[in-house]
């Protein structure tokens, strides 16, 4: 990435604008349901085939350190401001947080057509995170219970579907009870033709916290567990980390998956060569959910890095091509906001 250009957050989204949204939530709440209800949604959850998807539900499971900063995911405005950046472009498909977070790419839509200007939701996927109950450091963080969106929810606010996860820790319970939530969700879902998005994640144990712990072996018996969740698959996509070896994991179900991105590095080289790696293991590997990794790339521009993995998973770019093409969309668009939003 440009060593010249340093995302600022207070450019793209100044503090009047986050400010707004408070005073929305306070003096107009109805502003949430009303956007929601005239959100106009794409006919099919695909366009080609395949998603690149921003999750955006790491804080409100109390994990707020990304890279050096143990709190910088927990200031909003630094978040949000970095999610906007991203979902405020077209090119990416969609976003995936908890109500809180969708309830404020709501109200921030709002205020964009208030001032003139186009819906930046319309035509997009948006899922809902329907757990973060396991909040990290607590004991029993890993019996992950269901405590944001319900499927109803999820339906009465028109959104595309639902993420659920269950973290794989074979001494611990938890992991059996999660898979039950999930399961169940999975077919509450599938009764409203609402997508399910479901992660299985192997963790250990390491320095006092939770970390991924994934391999081939794993990941193909938990792609296999599942897939069988719920009483239909139908509308089931799964989330899996990208390992060497993708293409056994590739061949170990049908269901269509989304390559995980990880924690964030500050150099998005490493996760762009993963993913195309991954896209070339199998039929079933049709892009990737995006978090930490691309939200705070270094001091770089996140929309940059989200559309180098754009042209990567949409358009076949290879690697080295997607990196040469972060420099020359870093800054853009700089006043997608602002332009509208006085």
């Amino acid at each position: 990435m440009s060593q010249s250009f340093r995302f600022n957050v207070n450019e793209f989204m100044p503090r009047r604008i986050f400010d707004a949204i408070t005073e929305i939530r306070v003096t107009q709440p109805g502003t949430i349901h009303a956007q929601a209800l005239a959100r106009r949604k794409r006919a099919n959850l695909t366009r080609d085939g395949k998603l690149v998807i921003l999750a955006c539900d790491h804080p409100q499971r109390g994990v707020t350190q990304s890279g050096n900063a143990p709190l910088v995911m927990g200031n909003r405005h630094e978040y949000l401001g970095r999610a906007l950046r991203i979902i405020t472009d077209p090119s990416l498909d969609g976003v995936m947080a908890p109500p809180d977070l969708i309830e404020e790419l709501f109200i921030v839509d709002y205020l964009v057509q208030q001032g003139g200007g186009p819906s930046f939701l319309d035509d997009r996927v948006l899922v809902g995170c329907m757990q973060r109950g396991g909040i990290a450091g607590v004991v029993g963080e890993i019996n992950d219970r269901f405590s944001a969106y319900t499927s109803e929810s999820i339906a009465a606010e028109r959104l595309d579907g639902g993420k659920m996860m269950f973290r794989f820790i074979p001494e611990d319970e938890g992991t059996l009870l999660t898979i039950d939530y999930c399961a169940r969700a999975v077919t509450e879902l599938h009764r409203r033709n609402l997508f399910a998005f479901v992660e299985p994640l192997p963790q250990e144990f390491v320095d006092g916290k939770y970390k991924v712990n994934a391999s081939v072996p794993v990941l193909v018996k938990l792609a296999n567990v599942s897939a069988a969740l719920g009483e239909s698959s139908q509308h089931t996509w799964l989330k899996i980390p990208y390992v060497a070896g993708y293409e056994t994991v590739a061949l170990s179900t049908t269901l269509p998956i989304l390559m995980l991105g990880g924690e964030s590095a500050g150099d998005v080289g490493p996760t762009l060569k993963n993913f195309a790696a991954g896209l070339q293991a199998g039929a079933s590997v049709r892009g990737a959910m995006i978090g930490r990794n691309i939200l705070f790339p270094g001091q770089g521009d996140p929309l940059a890095a989200a559309l180098a993995v754009n042209a990567a998973v949409h358009y076949g770019v290879n690697p080295d091509e997607a990196l040469a093409q972060i420099e020359n969309n870093e800054g853009r668009a700089m006043d997608a906001l602002t332009r509208w939003i006085k």
